[in-house]
């Protein structure tokens, strides 16, 4: 196991899988400090958990807080309702991520992983699933040395905000889950603690080059060994 000696930064920290990513950051043996920069404070500290308040127009003037940082974690992501417009959409799960990352290389950050989606292409006409891609293809024109693209399905779990559209999938997709196999593996509903510790096990590999993770493959990573 490895000494605490790596950092991590956590942005959209405050959603479902970010909050569960970030305690399990802070428990894991191969990090000593885990950053986050959020809107608003999270309701629970740690010794090794930094939170620090920023405004996301205004992001370039927290440059200072990607530096001694190894990795860059991005589990931002809203919903055209939440959002209000395709344009604010676009700013949280487009151009905030795209931004920070910027930074985060500038500064010397060599590693991120991040939350993109099932069907992200920036050729495909739905708004939701091109947007996804234009930000993967942007994330990787920016030059990481290790870019880790996860495209789960559904996302499972106990969320603060109530999306009634979401609740009633994730219901069918439970119930159906059990027969899908084989060719429609693919489509399963995935629990967001196991594309937590999907994304922690695959940052421990610290593999080169730019990788997409899809959503079986997320099943098998986030396995819960404990």
């Amino acid at each position: 196991m490895e000494n605490l000696e790596r950092n991590a930064i956590v942005i959209g920290a405050t959603g479902l899988v970010g909050g569960l990513l970030v305690r399990s950051l802070l428990e894991h043996p191969g990090y000593h400090r885990i950053r986050v920069l959020v809107r608003r404070p999270l309701e629970w500290e740690h010794p090794r958990l930094e939170q620090h308040v920023v405004d996301w127009e205004q992001l370039e003037s927290y440059a200072g807080l990607f530096e001694d940082v190894e990795d860059l974690y991005c589990c931002l992501g809203t919903t055209i309702k939440k959002a209000g417009s395709q344009e604010n959409f676009r700013q949280v799960d487009l151009h905030y991520p795209v931004r920070a990352a910027a930074l985060a290389k500038e500064q010397g950050v060599t590693q991120m992983l991040v939350i993109s989606s099932m069907g992200a292409s920036a050729d495909s006409r739905l708004f939701y699933s091109r947007t996804k891609g234009e930000m993967e293809e942007a994330l990787s024109a920016i030059g990481f040395r290790s870019l880790h693209i996860f495209r789960p399905s559904l996302i499972l779990g106990d969320r603060k905000e109530k999306r009634l559209g979401e609740k009633l999938a994730a219901h069918v997709m439970t119930f159906l889950d059990r027969w899908m196999k084989g060719r429609v593996d693919k489509y399963r509903a995935v629990q967001a603690s196991a594309i937590a510790r999907a994304m922690i096990n695959i940052a421990m590999v610290r593999a080169k080059g730019n990788h997409v993770y899809a959503n079986d493959v997320i099943h098998v990573l986030g396995l819960d060994e404990s």
